[in-house]
This record gives structure tokens, C-alpha cells and sequence, in this order.
């Protein structure tokens, strides 16, 4: 009998804890369940996003190559704008804006469309330091295209060191030594091309040493 006295108190000390505690279990069985699921949900809304961001900035480059096609430019400009307003978070929107920039540009001359281009995709790049510095090298040639020369050094300038820029550096020295030419510094240019000569690979080192030349600097100096 002793025994099921326990067993009888054990029960009842169960049901007294489930009245105190059971309807707070289910809440936090039930939140836990709505997290897992809405975690699963958010994922897959995320993976359709990028997957629907693909396929138009796929569109975009598709109409971008096809140069016979009269309505090309009207699409690129279309599809990076809705990649723009409706996928302002991917990558492909920044990647959609560049090559709609180098349309504005190169294509229709219109360097203060492509400069509004790429800002908006530098402001987009954020931590992507790789991706932001191809931007910012863009957005600085598009501003000195447009005679936005101070905008252009800022922009520059703004990227940082030498090890913050890496293989960027001697670019945008020597764009620095053009954009100071370009301002009737010859002495400014003539010492953003000598850094830019340090800088460079082999590659750029005959461009610049033609560009010193210029402004009467042999090899030697």
C-alpha cells in the first residue's frame, strides 16, 4: 500500500506540475517550432531571391552582348533597374549597375548617368572590398570623364593605403597622375607616376615610363 500511496503521489505531483507549468511548455514548444520553420521559410524565400536575381541579371548580360539587337540598351537599363529596386541586396544588382554604367558611358556619353550608376553600386559593395575597389576604380574614371576632377581624387583617395588596395594601388596612382594632369599639375602627375611606376607590374611599366617622358622624366629618375 505504501507503494501505491507513491505512485498515487507521483501522479499527482505530475498533474499539479502540468497544471502550473504545462501551459508554458506548449508556448515555448510551439515558439520553438515557429523559429525552425520560420528560419526554413526565410531560407528558402532567400534562395528563390537569388535564384530569380540570376536569371534577370542573365537577361541583362545576354541583352548587353547582343549589340544587333536594337532594344538591347532599352532592356539593360531595364533589367539592372529592377534588379536595382526589387534585389537591392545582391550581388547581381551591383553587378547589373556596372555594366549598365559602362553602357552610359561608353555607349550613350553619358558620364553623369554612369557616375549615378555606380555610386549607388559602391554604396551597395559594402564588405565586399574586391568587388568595392573595381567599383570605385569605375565610378573615378566615370567622374573624371565627366571633368569632375576633385570628385574623381576623392574617390580615389578614399580607398584607402597601399595594403588596403593591393593590385589597386598602382591603378589608382596612375589615374591619380592623369586626373592631376588633366588640372595643369605637372609636378603633382609627375610624382603620382613615379609611385605608380614602383607599384606596377611589368606590364604598365612602358605606359608610364612614355607618360613621364612626357613630362621630361628619363628612366634613370
Amino acid at each position: 500500500m505504501a507503494e501505491m500511496r507513491t505512485e498515487e503521489e507521483q501522479v499527482e505531483a505530475i498533474k499539479n506540475w502540468w497544471k502550473r507549468n504545462g501551459s508554458a511548455l506548449l508556448i515555448g514548444i510551439g515558439a520553438a517550432l515557429a523559429i525552425v520553420f520560420g528560419w526554413q521559410a526565410w531560407e528558402n524565400h532567400q534562395e528563390q531571391q537569388r535564384a530569380e536575381a540570376a536569371s534577370q541579371f542573365a537577361t541583362l548580360l545576354n541583352a548587353f552582348t547582343n549589340q544587333a539587337d536594337e532594344t538591347s540598351g532599352e532592356t539593360v537599363a531595364f533589367v539592372a533597374k529592377t534588379l536595382r529596386e526589387d534585389y537591392t541586396d545582391s550581388a547581381y544588382a551591383i553587378y547589373g549597375n556596372l555594366i549598365l554604367a559602362r553602357q552610359q558611358l561608353v555607349e550613350e556619353n553619358d558620364a553623369e548617368a554612369a557616375i549615378d550608376s555606380l555610386q549607388w553600386a559602391l554604396e551597395k559593395a559594402g564588405d565586399h572590398k574586391a568587388l568595392a575597389l573595381v567599383v570605385r576604380n569605375r565610378l573615378a574614371r566615370a567622374q573624371f570623364s565627366a571633368e569632375r576632377h576633385d570628385d574623381a581624387l576623392a574617390t580615389i583617395e578614399n580607398a584607402g593605403s597601399e595594403e588596403t588596395t593591393g593590385a589597386f594601388a598602382a591603378i589608382f596612382s596612375e589615374l591619380r597622375g592623369d586626373i592631376l594632369l588633366a588640372q595643369g599639375n605637372k609636378e603633382g602627375a609627375r610624382d603620382a607616376y613615379l609611385v605608380a611606376r614602383d607599384q606596377s607590374q611589368q606590364g604598365r611599366i612602358g605606359i608610364l615610363e612614355l607618360k613621364l617622358s612626357d613630362l621630361g622624366v628619363g628612366e634613370g629618375a
